[in-house]
């Protein structure tokens, strides 16, 4: 029998107090009062329709995304895990997390989190600046940051993640260090620090933001940013991920290293590798209306063989680790000699580099990632 690739939980609530300027996410602004209770026995529903292909296998991870998925009471999240693990095999040592606002969490509801199973947060703060955050469309405020950072840094051998953002419209070189800092003291276990970029379908798309750093200033505070990150214990494992020693995001890790993901909710996506080596790609309908009524599926199929060298790649190179040769035919069922060639293309102008088990991305192919993945593109 197929050895099966490492199995996650990725569960969407889509609602938010307010869309994100930047935001390009599946998510609704509330109009009105979450009809959580329903949404959460949809959500089990879908889960069932999706136990049917994924082999028995364990759970080594819960992440609970969104939208805001903290604005749920935490009475209601208990119930969803709870009955999550009647359905689910789930590692005893799996990582649960759920995602929070400043504006959607607090202390009370934290320990309330905490004594369900949550066991990590990830926290989406962006920048202290207050006028840069109105600028975003993020609805909270420097104080509020600052008072809930407090209060969970002082809980004890608590697992957070904080989302910081650079390039962001109005932010000044000396902006962008000063939030690093900031965030740097708090101690976090995991720092998600990312740049902004301006993707389709969002406000940003139609309305251009104005005074974003210029290149050059965006590449100074990249280069200064992660001096900082790295002298402070941080180690970077992903373009945008960094953590303290045993405590990278293993939920991200495993999509990056190509492994299975049952993808439930409004919009979410999953992927399922099947026994007989097929990989399976579900789509779940973006329509929140059409989800309550019982229309989970938008989408089901088999990714085609030539798409595989694509897929793996684009996850893959985005690990700064070296990657295992004998890793790419066991997790796409696709023989090396079939990619031999492109592998050669990408050595040869200097995007990677090659020995007789791995392959490494070199600093040209992180700066051009754009331009390597092209390669494995048909």
């Amino acid at each position: 029998m197929k050895k099966l690739p490492n199995l996650s939980l990725y569960i969407h609530i889509p609602w938010c107090s307010r869309k994100c300027y930047y935001c390009d996410f599946n998510s609704y602004q509330i109009k009105k009062k979450i009809p959580q209770k329903k949404y959460i026995e949809n959500l089990l529903n879908d889960l069932d329709k999706d136990l049917l292909i994924i082999n028995n296998r364990k759970i080594k991870s819960i992440f609970i995304g969104g939208g805001t998925p903290s604005l749920f009471d935490p009475e209601i999240i208990e119930y969803l895990i709870c009955h999550v693990k009647k359905k689910l095999q789930v590692s005893k040592t799996a990582e649960v997390t759920i995602e929070s606002n400043p504006n959607t969490i607090e202390l009370k509801k934290i320990n309330q989190f905490i004594k369900i199973g949550i066991n990590r947060f990830s926290i989406g703060i962006q920048t202290f600046n207050t006028k840069i955050l109105k600028s975003l469309g993020r609805e909270y405020s420097r104080s509020q940051v600052q008072d809930l950072l407090y209060n969970i840094s002082n809980i004890q051998n608590i697992n957070f993640n904080i989302d910081i953002m650079h390039n962001l419209p109005g932010q000044s070189y000396n902006n962008a260090i000063y939030d690093l800092k900031k965030i740097i003291l708090i101690n976090p276990s995991h720092i998600s620090w990312y740049e902004l970029t301006i993707e389709p379908n969002t406000i940003f798309f139609y309305k251009k933001p104005k005074n974003i750093p210029n290149e050059r200033t965006n590449l100074k505070i990249l280069k200064k940013g992660k001096y900082m990150l790295e002298k402070a214990g941080y180690s970077q494992y992903e373009i945008s991920s960094f953590a303290k020693p045993g405590f990278q995001c293993i939920h991200n890790k495993n999509y990056w290293d190509f492994n299975d993901y049952i993808g439930i909710g409004c919009g979410a996506h999953g992927k399922i590798t099947q026994i007989n080596g097929d990989i399976i790609r579900t789509i779940k309908n973006k329509n929140i209306d059409m989800f309550m009524k019982g229309l989970y599926l938008k989408k089901k199929y088999k990714i085609k063989e030539r798409d595989l060298p694509i897929e793996y790649f684009i996850n893959k190179f985005r690990l700064l680790n070296p990657i295992k040769k004998i890793c790419f035919s066991s997790k796409t069922n696709i023989p090396y000699v079939n990619i031999e060639n492109k592998i050669k293309i990408a050595v040869n102008q200097g995007y990677l580099l090659e020995t007789q088990f791995y392959w490494t991305i070199t600093k040209k192919g992180i700066n051009f990632m754009n331009n390597l993945l092209e390669i494995f593109l048909n």
